[in-house]
């Protein structure tokens, strides 16, 4: 069945990129050993590693410095829309007077350009066609917002936006639900550590639980949910994502998998799966 519509253009403004970043992942961000970070580091710091060009030193070998934090992240393109557009291409650096404005913007952004990606795929889910306009009224609220200046994006109320937008995505997670249901199928209450090589999985809704250390090789995962689901150390080796739903970079990144492993259009293969 084919859940999603191809649209490469409503994806470009939630990929990150970069090159057209100054580091703020990097630095406006606390680090925690429990994250997944060899040691902590202090929110408005910059890491050691961030070289004077915004660059990671260590970029290259992050899996062998064991830097799973920074390998499952993934800021939704909120680091090149503060940079590039809401400070017009200045950094912190450029701007040391406002450089804890410029994180704190940066942390709201985040919050905003993740509902953003997850409206994107609303916009391209076939199932989800009943509640196109409310997405699309959403989305027109994102796009404003994530232009505006500081001032418009520290005062705006992200938790009422993000509970309205919630509303919305639960609504959309229960029509893809009724395909559950009319398979008898039934969602396993804990999938951690949980071997199901080989299984179809499809229309399962994995929102929110504890997919750590499970094996999903070999499986099929059409229309299955992903929101918010924990996959660190998950396998998806030779598994079939191209139709799951909700699942993103971050996750992607955070668990193991292999370059016959089959994932959505607009995901990039992380650079650790060989």
């Amino acid at each position: 069945m084919k859940i999603h519509l191809k649209n490469d253009r409503l994806w470009e403004q939630t990929k990150a990129d970069c090159s057209k970043c100054a580091g703020l992942c990097c630095t406006a961000l606390f680090f925690s050993k429990t994250d997944g970070f060899p040691q902590n580091k202090a929110a408005g710091v910059p890491c050691i590693n961030l070289l004077g060009n915004y660059r990671c030193k260590i970029h290259s070998c992050l899996e062998q410095q064991k830097m799973k934090g920074c390998i499952g992240y993934d800021c939704f393109g909120a680091g090149q829309q503060v940079t590039q557009v809401v400070y017009k291409g200045k950094a912190w650096r450029d701007l040391p007077e406002q450089a804890a404005e410029i994180f704190d913007v940066f942390t709201v952004l985040f919050q905003i350009q993740q509902i953003r990606y997850f409206l994107t795929e609303a916009l391209t889910l076939n199932p989800a066609a009943p509640y196109k306009r409310d997405v699309q009224d959403m989305m027109d609220q994102n796009i404003i917002i994530c232009s505006g200046t500081p001032d418009d994006i520290l005062c705006f109320d992200v938790d009422a936006y993000r509970n309205s937008v919630n509303t919305v995505l639960k609504q959309i997670c229960a029509l893809l639900r009724q395909n559950l249901h009319n398979k008898g199928k039934r969602s396993p209450k804990s999938f951690l550590g949980k071997t199901c090589k080989g299984e179809d999985l499809s229309w399962l809704d994995f929102s929110t639980k504890l997919l750590i250390a499970a094996d999903f090789t070999g499986c099929t995962f059409d229309g299955t949910i992903f929101l918010g689901a924990d996959t660190r150390d998950a396998n998806f080796t030779s598994a079939d994502l191209r139709e799951a739903v909700f699942l993103t970079q971050g996750q992607i990144n955070s668990a193991k998998g292999s370059r016959d492993t089959k994932i959505p259009g607009h995901l990039d293969y992380p650079a650790t799966w060989k």
